[in-house]
């Protein structure tokens, strides 16, 4: 479906002041819609956008890039292309897109040169429409809702990325997956997971968030306030340790996923640094039992997010999302995405 509104105005949101949410305004454009910047750029008609906490992190300048003054936030969205330049081969009007979180990281290693993102040193997609380079484009399954597919840029690429990345490849079907929390990416781990054949065990902190991991697939759920040596106890229910641990706490359970891991299994941590400690440590008497592999994990390439989409297709996999917030009310949802813990992305509906 094409955008039909020649006069069409553009509205945008726009970091203009660190540190607080009254910061990002959002500002009418005027004017027609915009037109595609060059020969291979394109126009995308954005539907929803959805929050990450490097988000909020960006906004408190805790983020490890600078943000441009004044960008449009958010990396994740997704909308309709509308317009194309007369060079542009990879998509065509009408086609379903969303943006890479490292729109210049194609496949490979990522490298010094490609680390810019949208929402941090690109303008991002908390806007009516989105400028993009066709090579930054990602077509979406065709069974995903705008507000759905608006969600799997970051969190997604990079529970996929953490399952599937490493050098020998995705865990086995019946090996055992472990995901601390119920993060975003901790929630996408569980259902790639699952997916691809695995045992998973999760850990959480309530009964009620244990009963909502289970019925998304978790096969065991251990309450990490009540068993604190939790990684004693995972090993016990894996009959030997996690093949591969999605490590999204840090600093605050690099220790127990340590201890959770199978002899040579894969730890893919994602968080270097928590409020409560500046790095990671590990004791001699958990290292030193153990074989395991550490792999760093930043979201993922262009290829990563294409392969991740054609498994969500296939599968007819569904993201979690918490609620759905209108685009006027765009701080709102930074605020309940900052305050309220969801279970699941907080989204911004742009339109219909």
């Amino acid at each position: 479906m094409s955008d039909d509104r020649p006069e069409a105005t553009m509205r945008a949101y726009h970091l203009e002041t660190f540190g607080t949410i009254e910061g990002i305004v959002l500002r009418d454009h005027g004017g027609p819609r915009p037109v595609p910047a060059g020969p291979t750029g394109i126009v995308v008609r954005v539907r929803a956008a959805s929050l990450n906490k490097r988000d909020l992190l960006i906004l408190r300048e805790r983020y490890p890039l600078s943000a441009a003054p004044g960008v449009v936030p958010l990396s994740d969205g997704a909308g309709e292309v509308v317009a194309v330049g007369e060079a542009v081969t990879r998509v065509a009007v009408g086609d379903r897109v969303s943006c890479a979180y490292f729109p210049r990281w194609r496949d490979g290693r990522i490298t010094p040169d490609l680390v810019d993102q949208p929402g941090c040193t690109l303008d991002g997609m908390l806007s009516e429409y989105a400028l993009l380079d066709e090579e930054w484009a990602v077509r979406l399954p065709q069974h995903l809702t705008w507000e759905e597919a608006a969600t799997l840029p970051c969190a997604a690429v990079t529970a996929w990325n953490a399952l599937t990345g490493g050098e020998g490849g995705a865990p086995l079907p019946g090996q055992s997956v472990l995901t601390l929390g119920t993060g975003p990416v901790a929630l996408f781990a569980v259902q790639f997971a699952k997916l691809l054949g695995c045992r998973v065990v999760s850990t959480t902190s309530s009964e009620e968030k244990a009963d909502r991991l289970k019925a998304l697939g978790s096969d065991a759920v251990v309450n990490y306030v009540s068993t604190p040596e939790w990684g004693s106890t995972v090993r016990e229910l894996t009959d030997g340790g996690a093949e591969l641990v999605v490590e999204t706490g840090g600093p605050d359970t690099i220790e127990q996923s340590v201890r959770a891991s199978a002899l040579y299994g894969q730890i893919a941590l994602l968080i270097t640094a928590s409020a409560a400690k500046s790095g990671i440590e590990i004791s001699h008497a958990a290292y030193a039992s153990s074989l395991a592999t550490i792999r760093r994990v930043f979201v993922g390439s262009r290829t990563q997010f294409e392969s991740m989409n054609r498994a969500v297709a296939a599968h007819g996999l569904h993201p979690v999302i918490d609620r759905v917030l209108p685009f006027e009310e765009a701080r709102e949802a930074y605020r309940g995405y900052a305050e309220d813990a969801p279970f699941g992305k907080v989204v911004i509906s742009i339109g219909a």
